[in-house]
C-alpha cells in the first residue's frame, strides 16, 4: 500500500522547507534507513531518512523548491502501484488546501509576533518538534543537558523517540538552560513547550504565562486577524529592507558555511530567499565585483593603498562525495558469518616466533625435483594437520551442551577472491603428502578465484589457516571460521638478527598466531599446539615420514 511521505517539521520552529537535494530518484528501491533527500530549514540544512520501505513512486517537491510543513514531498508504495488515486484526491481540493494553509500561516505568524512582543530578548521557547513525517507526539527518552547548563548551537539537548526511531534534538540557540517543560520517559505533543533557552536570572514564570497569554490572543475576531495580517505584511516589508540596507543579514546556515569557506562577505550577497534571505545558490551563484584600488594624482595605485585593500583568503575546499554499493551476497554471508563468530566466541590469542631456516632449505631441495612445487603455506598446512592429531582437543566445535571432536582432519584455508573472502577446505589433510596438499591448494584456489568451486568444497573444515604473509603483513589475528575452535594467522618470513649458540647472527623468522575458542580451547592447550606445531615446522624432515 502506498505511503504518503509529508515534509516534515525537522526544527521547532520550522514552518517550511526547501528540498536542497533529492539523494533518491523515481523509480528507485528504498529500505528503512535510506536517506531520501536533504532538506534545508529555517536554521540547518538536515538529511531526512525514509521510515518506510518501497519503491520511490513520486516526488512531489523538486530540489530548489520551497514548500510549508506537511506538504505532499513524496510517495512510496510497491513497484507499478497506482497512486492517481493520492495525486488527485489532492489536486482536487488545492487552492482550499492552499488558502486554509496560507491562512494558518498567517495565524501562526500572528501568534510569533504577539509572542515576540512579550517575551524577554534573548529569550528563546523550544517546542517539541515533528521529526517525522507522520509524528504527532514525541517521548523525551534522555535529557542531555539539565536546568542551569550552558548551551551553545549545535549541542544535543536531549533524545527524542518519535513514533518511528529515537533520534538526537539539538540547539540553535545559545544560552542556558533555564527550564525543562517535558521530562524523561514523559510524551507530549508536537510544538509543546520542551524547554526556555536564554539569558541567566530570566523570569520563566513570566515567560511561560506570556505563552499562555499567547495562545489565547490566538481565537481573536476576523478584524483582529485582518489587521494582525496587514501588520505581518508590513513586518515583512521591514524585514527585506533591513536586509538591503545591510542591518541585518538573513542567511541559511549552510549558505553561511560556504560563504566562511570561500571567504564571501556575505554583506555584498543579495538573498533570493523568503524576505531577502541568503540560501545555498545565492552563495554558489555570487561573482564578486572587482573594487578598483585607489590611485594618486598621477593614476598610479600606491603601496599603501593596495595594502589597504582587504585581501579575502579562501580556504580551499575540496569536493565531497560518497557513492553506495549495494553488497553482494558474499560480502553479506562473510559479515553475517564473521559477526555471528566473533560475538558468540570467546576469542583469545596466542602467538610464537618460528626460526625457518632449516625451513627454507627443506623447500629448495624439494622444488629442485623435476614437476615438483611446494609452498611455504603449504607446509605449515601440513605441520596443522600433524599437531591437529596430536592435539585433538583443538580439532572440535562447541555444540551448547556438548562438543564436538572430529575424528577426521579437513583443512580450510583462506582465498582471497574479488568480492571477498572464500575458505576451500583439503579434507583429510594429515594422510596427504606435501605435493598433494600444495596441488590441492593450487587446484581449489584457482575454482575459488575463477567462481567454479562447488559449495561442496568449501564445507566440513575442522581447523583454518590464513596466511598473508605473501603481503608483507608481519604478524596478525584472524576472526575464527566457526564452527572451527580455533585459525592460524601466518606471517611473512623476515631476515633479522638472532641469537644461535650464543652468537648473533643472521637468520629468518616467521610469525604464527593462534586464535582459539576459550569455550572448547584453553590457553595451555594452545600453547601445546603451537609448540608442537613449531616442532614440525622448523624441522620438515619429519613432515616426510
Amino acid at each position: 500500500m502506498a505511503i504518503v511521505v509529508n515534509m516534515p517539521r525537522l526544527s521547532d520552529t520550522m514552518e517550511e522547507g526547501t528540498v536542497a537535494k533529492w539523494l533518491k530518484s523515481v523509480g528507485d528501491k528504498i529500505e528503512e534507513g535510506d536517506i531520501l533527500a536533504e532538506i534545508e530549514t529555517d536554521k540547518a540544512t538536515m538529511e531526512f531518512e525514509s521510515f518506510n520501505e518501497g519503491t520511490l513512486l513520486y516526488i512531489g517537491i523538486p530540489e530548489g523548491d520551497t514548500a510549508p510543513v506537511d506538504s505532499l514531498l513524496a510517495i512510496i508504495g510497491d513497484e507499478g502501484e497506482d497512486i492517481s488515486g493520492l495525486l488527485g484526491g489532492g489536486s482536487s481540493s488545492v487552492s482550499e488546501e492552499e488558502s486554509s494553509e496560507k491562512e494558518v500561516v498567517a495565524e501562526d505568524s500572528i501568534e510569533e509576533s504577539e509572542e515576540v512582543d512579550e517575551i524577554p530578548e534573548g529569550v528563546e521557547v523550544i517546542k517539541m518538534p515533528r521529526l517525522s513525517d507522520t509524528m504527532e507526539e514525541g517521548t523525551v527518552a534522555s535529557w542531555l543537558k539539565k536546568v542551569g547548563d550552558d548551551v551553545e548551537e549545535g549541542d544535543i539537548l536531549a533524545e527524542i523517540e518519535t513514533d518511528k526511531a529515537t533520534m538526537e534534538f539539538e540547539s540553535f540557540y545559545n544560552g542556558k538552560l533555564l527550564y525543562i517543560g517535558i521530562q524523561e520517559g514523559e510524551s507530549s505533543p508536537v510544538d509543546a513547550v520542551l524547554a526556555v533557552i536564554g539569558p541567566e536570572g530570566t523570569d520563566i514564570d513570566a515567560v511561560l504565562s506570556n505563552k499562555s497569554r499567547g495562545a489565547k490572543n490566538s481565537a481573536s475576531s476576523n478584524t483582529e486577524k485582518e489587521e494582525e495580517k496587514s501588520a505581518v505584511i508590513s513586518d515583512n516589508k521591514e524585514v527585506s529592507k533591513s536586509v538591503a540596507d545591510g542591518e541585518r543579514i538573513f542567511v541559511s546556515p549552510l549558505a553561511k558555511k560556504i560563504a566562511a569557506d570561500k571567504g564571501i562577505d556575505l554583506a555584498k550577497v543579495s538573498g533570493s530567499g523568503d524576505n531577502g534571505r541568503i540560501i545555498k545558490k545565492d552563495i554558489e551563484n555570487y561573482t564578486p565585483s572587482a573594487s578598483p584600488a585607489p590611485v594618486t594624482a598621477s593614476g598610479v595605485k600606491t603601496e599603501n593603498a593596495i595594502a589597504s585593500q582587504p585581501v579575502s583568503m579562501a580556504l580551499p575546499s575540496g569536493k565531497e562525495g560518497t557513492e553506495e554499493v549495494k553488497n553482494s551476497n558474499m560480502r553479506k554471508a562473510i559479515a553475517k558469518a564473521l559477526g555471528n563468530s566473533k560475538f558468540n566466541a570467546p576469542h583469545f590469542y596466542l602467538t610464537i616466533e618460528v626460526d625457518m631456516d632449516n625451513a627454507k632449505a627443506s623447500r629448495a631441495q624439494i622444488n629442485s625435483l623435476p614437476d615438483t612445487k611446494v609452498s611455504f603455506n603449504d607446509m605449515v598446512l601440513k605441520a596443522c594437520a600433524m599437531a591437529l592429531r596430536k592435539h585433538p582437543q583443538v580439532n572440535t566445535s562447541w555444540n551448547g551442551d556438548t562438543t564436538k571432536h572430529h575424528k577426521h582432519i579437513h583443512m580450510g584455508v583462506a582465498v582471497a577472491v574479488d568480492e571477498g573472502l572464500v575458505v576451500p577446505v583439503v579434507k583429510h589433510a594429515d594422510l596427504l603428502g606435501l605435493t598433494q596438499i600444495g596441488s590441492a591448494v593450487k587446484d581449489l584456489a584457482g575454482k575459488a578465484r575463477n567462481k567454479k568451486i562447488a559449495p561442496s568444497e568449501m564445507e566440513g573444515s575442522t581447523f583454518t589457516v590464513s596466511n598473508l604473509g605473501m603481503f608483507g603483513i608481519l604478524e596478525f589475528t584472524s576472526i575464527i571460521n566457526q564452527p572451527n575452535s580455533a585459525i592460524l594467522s601466518v606471517g611473512a618470513i623476515v631476515e633479522k638478527p638472532v641469537v644461535k649458540n650464543g652468537e648473533i647472527v643472521v637468520g629468518n623468522t616467521m610469525k604464527l598466531t593462534l586464535a582459539c575458542d576459550h569455550r572448547t580451547v584453553d590457553g595451555a592447550v594452545g600453547a601445546q599446539f603451537l609448540q608442537t606445531l613449531r616442532y614440525f615446522v622448523e624441522n620438515p624432515v619429519t613432515m616426510l615420514a
